[in-house]
């Protein structure tokens, strides 16, 4: 929400976290709630998806991106089929590694395959 109260929608660009009743659906958003709700924050756009939500990538607390700790803590995928950026598949592949979040668990399906 901005500041004169009009509600934007925001995609999060380059990840995609699991889908509502996706095991660590909860989690994810649990998380993203926690990191910025009530703090004001800075959106850096990409244009816009086929659902008219923004995508873009949201800054707050000083410097902290929220894709990238929904990365680093294992609560999303890097979107490789938009996304070639190396240091956030880094940031996948090391919480795959010390298998944080979803990578707990040891088949974790991707949202993109839950869908259909």
């Amino acid at each position: 929400m901005t500041k004169d109260s009009v509600t934007h929608k925001i995609r999060l660009a380059s990840i995609d976290c699991p889908e509502r009743k996706q095991p660590f659906s909860t989690k994810a958003k649990g998380f993203a709630s926690e990191a910025i709700f009530g703090k004001e924050v800075r959106v850096k756009t990409q244009g816009k998806d086929r659902y008219g939500r923004y995508i873009g990538w949201v800054y707050y607390d000083e410097g902290k991106i929220l894709n990238e700790e929904l990365l680093k803590n294992g609560l999303a995928w890097h979107y490789r089929k938009y996304s070639k950026d190396q240091n956030l598949q880094k940031m996948e592949d090391t919480a795959r590694e010390q298998k944080l979040g979803l990578w707990a668990d040891k088949t974790p399906i991707p949202p993109w395959e839950w869908r259909y």
